[in-house]
């Protein structure tokens, strides 16, 4: 909680801040932790999962197969607390190392998604990324616009059906960070934009000419979130092989 107000150019550079910084490393995980977690699978786990994770009949961890879970959190609390009734037992792990397994385990997963994707598959996603109008709302690495969240890391961060339902229906799901708003200000002005940063005072947006714009929300008199996503689907614009490269080639961006 902030315990004093900023001036508009301090919000300017901590929303810079959040996008770039606190919101990866809340949704990515860190090689350290990759690392970490698989020493802590093969202590913990390997023994009743196996060293790939399929030795349990219907759950294949290798592969992001799970019985009861699909979020990280639910794999957490299965791993800390167990399955009663089950042989399933709670493991000797604290929450941070339960999240360092499930790195491991969505790090073997991302392999697995990727491994047999070729050269000239990820070649061609990328060509299809970069020619379908793509750049001119996301950016990877140094490349795009900042209009739409940037994608350098999206393979670390969301499974493969994740970014293909974002891709055919980007309604389906809009994370908090990829919410647009629509803003009104005293003098009539509409402007919408991807929101960076909010406080109980201000508001901080990056509207469609990547302008950075700050908001105090006394001047506003309208603030609205918009329900739907900006991004238009691509359902009906990609063939099945550019929809297959194209999703093997944002699965292949882990931001190193």
């Amino acid at each position: 909680m902030l315990r004093r107000r900023r001036g508009p150019r301090f919000f300017l550079l901590a929303a810079f801040a959040l996008t770039t910084g606190a919101l990866r490393a809340q949704q990515g995980y860190s090689p350290a932790d990759i690392q970490t977690g698989k020493q802590l699978y093969g202590v913990n786990c390997s023994n009743c999962h196996g060293p790939k994770g399929d030795f349990v009949s219907g759950v294949d961890l290798g592969h992001g197969t799970f019985r009861r879970a699909t979020t990280d959190n639910e794999i957490v609390a299965i791993m800390v607390q167990g399955i009663q009734g089950t042989p399933m037992p709670p493991a000797n792990l604290s929450d941070q190392q339960a999240h360092q397994v499930v790195a491991y385990l969505r790090s073997m997963a991302d392999a697995t998604d990727t491994a047999g994707a070729n050269k000239a598959d990820l070649a061609h996603g990328k060509s299809v990324f970069e020619n379908k109008g793509c750049l001119n709302c996301h950016r990877v690495r140094d490349h795009g616009s900042r209009v739409g969240p940037d994608l350098s890391n999206i393979g670390a961060r969301r499974k493969r059906d994740e970014i293909e339902r974002s891709i055919l229906d980007p309604d389906a799901e809009v994370l908090a960070e990829n919410r647009y708003v629509r803003v009104v200000t005293r003098d009539g002005a509409t402007i919408t934009g991807r929101i960076l940063n909010e406080d109980t005072f201000t508001l901080q947006l990056i509207d469609s000419k990547e302008k950075l714009l700050s908001f105090q929300k006394a001047d506003l008199t309208k603030f609205e979130f918009l329900k739907k996503s900006a991004m238009p689907s691509y359902r009906d614009k990609l063939s099945g092989d550019e929809l297959s490269d194209l999703v093997g080639y944002l699965v292949s961006l882990k931001g190193l």
